[in-house]
């Protein structure tokens, strides 16, 4: 999940985020959401939810700044490989392999 503001000043940096997550998403074969709340140029946050699990857990924060594509992806890969040796996210366990193949 993509959590983003609906202001425009920051709309690039969205973009970046937004693609980043969407690429990541389809290679692993997950669903991809963006969730829009009003507010001025906040951070762009994603998290990382299991069908039926906990709270989501936060994978990427852009810090209010501008980042690559591939620095976003990177960091995305990274949280859920991370993520994929805890007991309670079994579906990023079975896709291990494949994270590692994205990076």
């Amino acid at each position: 999940m993509v959590y983003a503001s609906t202001g425009v000043s920051y709309r690039k940096r969205l973009e970046s985020v937004r693609t980043a997550v969407k690429e990541t998403a389809k290679r692993l074969n997950l669903d991809f959401e963006m969730v829009r709340f009003n507010g001025a140029g906040s951070p762009i946050y994603v998290y990382y939810e299991e069908s039926g699990g906990d709270e989501p857990i936060p994978l990427y924060c852009d810090e209010g700044k501008m980042s690559g594509l591939e620095e976003i992806c990177s960091a995305l890969r990274s949280m859920m490989f991370v993520l994929s040796f805890h007991p309670k996210h079994s579906a990023l366990r079975q896709m291990r392999k494949e994270i590692i193949k994205l990076s």
